[in-house]
């Protein structure tokens, strides 16, 4: 399967964001739609993974700066990835992956020198792949176990 990642540049594309993150997160993983949108989702850098015919496949999105630092607990130089999903019809074809090294190498242009994510636990093997370590316990982020990850870019 063929896709075009770019950063999200308008209003369309931020529209299919939200579609990707509706059909993984609201309707497949049954997380209530108020905590699937925050605020951070006006400040973020949203990637967005899109097939040949213009379908949405996948997003993620960056959080960095101030915003970064209060999620991160203040640490300089992490950035956080968040909201990635990929639609199920693109499971399993490396987009997932593709998509956590577009968003590393955004949060380099922002002068990350580490990143952070919140990892479901079911995801952990995907994340140990590219090179993320797990650290402290596992916890419940809207009735799914995840686990914070970082990694050194």
């Amino acid at each position: 399967m063929t896709a075009a990642i770019r950063v999200a540049r308008d209003a369309a594309d931020l529209a299919l964001v939200r579609r990707v993150r509706r059909e993984v997160f609201v309707v497949e993983q049954n997380v209530p739609e108020e905590l699937e949108y925050d605020e951070y989702d006006a400040t973020s850098v949203h990637l967005l993974a899109v097939g040949a015919d213009g379908a949405a496949l996948g997003t993620g999105r960056l959080i960095f700066g101030e915003q970064a630092l209060k999620l991160t607990g203040g640490v300089a130089g992490r950035v956080l990835l968040g909201r990635l999903a990929v639609v199920s019809a693109a499971r399993g074809t490396g987009l997932g992956a593709e998509l956590v090294r577009a968003i590393e190498a955004a949060g380099r242009e922002r002068g990350a020198v580490e990143l952070e994510l919140h990892a479901q636990v079911q995801a952990l093997g995907f994340y140990e792949r590219l090179g993320y370590l797990a650290e402290g316990p596992e916890y419940d982020d809207a009735g799914i176990p995840h686990r914070t990850m970082t990694r050194v870019l």
